[in-house]
């Protein structure tokens, strides 16, 4: 069955609404040839006459009547379709999918947040807590739009990936606690241990950093959620080894921070799809690399 396009209706309801085939193709800025075949047309599809045509009058039939107020429902709601889309366009509204772990999620990315409130109200951000590799899978699949993902990583094709932030791992230790000024895989492998979930970047970056030291320590317990971890270390639970970022608030009066020796780096990157990128992505961009050195 053949559609009817939004052109013929349009036609129809500027016929209905002059009474006239010459009005309405001046207002459309067509030729009267063609509001004539754009009706005829109309008639065929849908099999009935849509006007009665008088010497000097023209008015729509029952049917045509009927058709003329369901079009007018039809264009309103495709130009309405076409100013968000516009909207969207122009960055004025849209809506960007971002992946990132519980630990940038914690305290860097609400500060994007509140920036991205602030300008761009409009802009509704989708977050998902995903290790790495799954923001990146979820990137490459179409279903994630920006991803703050652990560096190095090796290249992906069609994403670009770019080095966003590093910040210090720190050891966060019970406050209670004789500790070096500066701690040392040695003496920090002979405590007990809080350590990041072993499916993260950040536990291999801490394995291998006890390495350096020759030591290889299990932990007491493996989570994924540093300010859970915080809490731990806080309670005398154990000694744990966290990034740090300078925006963060100082931690619990509980826990003490000491720099690493060798020190420590957590390495962060902005993952995104390469060519186009819409504007309401391309303002998350913006604020997240603005905080490249906060």
């Amino acid at each position: 069955m053949r559609e009817i396009s939004l052109d013929r209706l349009r036609t129809l309801v500027a016929v209905a609404d002059h009474r006239s085939f010459a009005e309405a193709s001046r207002s459309l800025h067509l030729a009267p040839p063609t509001v004539s075949l754009h009706i005829a047309e109309l008639e065929a599809r849908i099999g009935a006459p849509l006007l009665l045509r008088k010497r000097g009058h023209v008015g729509p039939t029952s049917i045509g009547a009927l058709l003329v107020e369901r079009a007018r429902r039809l264009l309103a709601d495709a130009e309405q379709a076409l100013d968000d889309i516009q909207r969207q366009v122009e960055g004025l509204e849209g809506r960007a999918r971002l992946g990132a772990s519980t630990g940038v999620i914690a305290h860097l990315l609400p500060q994007a947040l509140e920036v991205l409130r602030e300008h761009h109200p409009a802009i509704d951000i989708q977050i998902a807590v995903l290790t790495s590799q799954e923001t990146l899978s979820r990137l490459v699949d179409g279903t994630l739009d920006v991803g703050l993902i652990a560096l190095p990583q090796p290249p992906v094709a069609g994403l670009v990936i770019k080095p966003w932030r590093r910040d210090p791992v720190m050891a966060f230790v019970p406050a209670h606690w004789r500790c070096p000024a500066r701690v040392t895989p040695e003496w920090l492998a002979a405590q007990p241990l809080i350590l990041n979930d072993a499916s993260t970047r950040l536990s291999r970056l801490t394995a291998e950093w006890f390495a350096t030291g020759g030591q290889h320590p299990a932990p007491r317990i493996q989570l994924n959620y540093n300010d859970a971890i915080k809490s731990l270390v806080a309670a005398g639970y154990g000694a744990t080894l966290l990034p740090h970022e300078a925006t963060t608030p100082s931690p619990d009066s509980r826990i003490v921070m000491r720099a690493l020796r060798p020190a420590l780096w957590r390495r962060l990157g902005i993952a995104y799809r390469a060519g186009y990128v819409e504007r309401s992505t391309q303002h998350v961009l913006d604020v997240l690399w603005d905080l490249r050195l906060a």
